[in-house]
Parts: structure tokens; sequence; C-alpha cells
């Protein structure tokens, strides 16, 4: 989405009725997968469904700052997003720091739990996908909820394949791998969303 003028390209900032309306919708799917995916990963000991549950947590919060700063100067909503993916970086690092931990754990995730759990996860997180897929190329407020529902459908695709990895090896390696793999992941977006946010500053101040 974006519009133009004096021959410039403006992304689009999240001004619209028809853009809030998915927002709340996409936060309420996603404050009820972290419950659910929440409790699920610690009845099935699953370190890749407690990573996604964060994300979900992560996604909900990060929607909810969104939808508040719709409107705001450029200036207000840079800084946002750049605390959005510190936040982001900070929940990478917590995944990986707990996932480390579990590796001195000789419990095995409950494998069909993870796979049906993850499968409702991604069928979730396709819808918000789906809703918010035309919005793809806001400014890097609306691109860090992009990115955030984008990293949730990787995740769950992720788990529901290592909950098949875990019940043939019958180990918990598939389910820490991945985990570690869903906080690079984390850095990753992080990274885009820190880097956008601060070219949107650097363009304000050089105007």
């Amino acid at each position: 989405m974006a519009g133009s003028c004096c021959g410039q390209n403006i992304a689009f900032d999240g001004l619209s009725r028809a853009y809030k309306r998915i927002l709340l919708i996409v936060i309420a799917i996603n404050a009820g997968m972290f419950l659910f995916e929440g409790a699920a990963g610690f009845l099935a000991d699953s370190q890749a469904l407690k990573a996604d549950a964060l994300d979900f947590l992560g996604d909900s919060v990060t929607y909810a700052i969104t939808l508040a700063v719709i409107g705001a100067p450029l200036l207000v909503r840079s800084r946002v997003a750049l605390l959005k993916g510190l936040s982001l970086a900070a929940m990478g690092l917590w995944v990986l720091i707990s996932t480390g931990m579990a590796v001195w754990d000789d419990g095995v995730p409950l494998a069909p739990v993870m796979g049906g759990v993850g499968f409702l996860a991604l069928l979730a997180n396709l819808a918000s996908v789906a809703l918010l897929m035309r919005y793809r190329e806001g400014d890097s407020n609306v691109r860090s909820v992009w990115l955030c529902s984008r990293n949730d459908a990787i995740g769950n695709i992720a788990v529901v394949i290592t909950a098949s990895g875990v019940w043939i090896s019958q180990s918990a390696w598939p389910d820490l791998l991945v985990a570690a793999g869903m906080a690079l992941l984390f850095f990753s977006s992080a990274v885009q969303i820190v880097r956008q946010a601060l070219a949107e500053q650097a363009s304000l101040q050089a105007a």
C-alpha cells in the first residue's frame, strides 16, 4: 500500500478504518492463541510450542501498540517501531537461553500435542497473514505487524514438522533445534524493523 505526492512514494501509515478493524481481529486471534498454545507448551513440555506462544504474545502487544500510534507523527511511529524491534530481539534472546537450559532436560515432548496445537496455530496465523497481506509494504510500524505474522506462520509450519521428528526420534533435539531457529528468526525480523525505523528517522533529520 503506498500513495504518491510530488512523484514520491509514501509508505502506508495505517491510517485506515479498514486496517484498524483488521488489526483488532488479528489482536484477538493472537491473544487467544497465546493462552491456548502457552498452556499446551507446558503440557507437552515443548520449547518450540512455548517459543511460538511467546511470539503470539509479542504479536498481540505489537499490534496493540501499532493501533495506538496510528496517525501519530512519523518520528513517533518510527521510535515505537524501534522499540518493537528491540523487544523482538529480547524475545529471541530469551528463547535461546531457555532452549539452552532445556538441553540438560531428559524429557521428550509429547509429539501428538505438538502436532495438533501447531496445526491449529498455523491455521490461525494463515488467517492473520491473509488479512494483513495487502498492508505488508507499509512504514516501519505497519511493516512490523506483517513481519510478526509471517514469523508466526513459518514457526507453526516448523512446529508441525518438528512434531514428526520428535515422534520418530523419540528425542527432544528436533524440538530444541526448531526453538533455536525461531529465535534466530526473531533476531532477523528485529534487524529489519530497526533498520527501517532508523532510516525513517534519518530521513526526517535530513529533511
